[in-house]
């Protein structure tokens, strides 16, 4: 991965999307003193079916952000876009657009914007529209005329994003080495927990630990063996 950077910008769709892809790769970042924030289109409030929309959205922004704690990330926002139903246009590239201009990012992560994982298992619309909107906005970010609104709201601009890397991907091009932060992104994986208990049956610390392990496993099995967090990375 590029490493001549300081500031990156996750942006997903969901709570749990960057937990189940690339936490470990966002903890080894932070302990090197890079700065991360994350920006959610929403509050995941139809994730669970026992849950009503309303109380399901406050627990899972408040496991969000202990989440994204025990990575080293203070910095949580959520766009309020309707989980299930997000639509790709240009509502959608101009919160991301904002969000970009706001923190300034050089680089910028999200989720596979393809339509399956692999060719295997068919992607959800709201992975496919906001990662597909966020490899947008990380060009309108930088044009003034495109969302001019945004530069009366006082956010100038921003040019500055050089990379937008792609976890999930099955065509990765770049990869981090996961060892130093996996046991931490089990961790915050775990810190989903009402959600991961409406998923599966499997006692929450082992399902953690089993998924993210075995992905890092395979995944490193394409890059010099060691235990990682894949990426295709675009260049701008």
């Amino acid at each position: 991965m590029p490493e001549d950077w300081q500031r990156a910008l996750a942006v997903v769709a969901h709570p749990d999307d960057l937990e189940y892809g690339c936490s470990a790769a966002v903890a080894a970042w932070t302990d090197q003193g890079r700065e991360i924030a994350y920006v959610l289109a929403t509050r995941g409030e139809a994730g669970i079916d026992t849950l009503d929309p309303e109380r399901c959205a406050v627990l899972r922004e408040r496991e969000q952000r202990a989440s994204a704690a025990v990575v080293g990330v203070s910095v949580v926002e959520f766009l309020d876009h309707k989980d299930g139903v997000i639509e790709y246009g240009t509502a959608l590239r101009r919160d991301i657009a904002a969000a970009i201009r706001r923190h300034r990012p050089e680089l910028v992560i999200t989720l596979n914007h393809r339509d399956t994982w692999g060719g295997v298992a068919w992607n959800t619309p709201d992975h496919v529209a906001v990662g597909r909107a966020t490899l947008d906005a990380a060009a309108d970010a930088g044009n003034r005329w495109i969302f001019p609104e945004l530069t009366e709201q006082g956010l100038e601009p921003w040019n500055g994003v050089r990379w937008v890397a792609v976890a999930g991907s099955s065509s990765p091009t770049h990869a981090v080495d996961a060892t130093a932060g996996l046991e931490r992104a089990v961790h915050s994986l775990l810190e989903h927990r009402t959600y991961i208990e409406a998923l599966t049956d499997e006692d929450p610390e082992t399902y953690a630990r089993r998924f993210l392990t075995e992905t890092a496993t395979a995944t490193g099995e394409r890059f010099d063996g060691k235990p990682a967090v894949a990426f295709e990375v675009f260049a701008r």
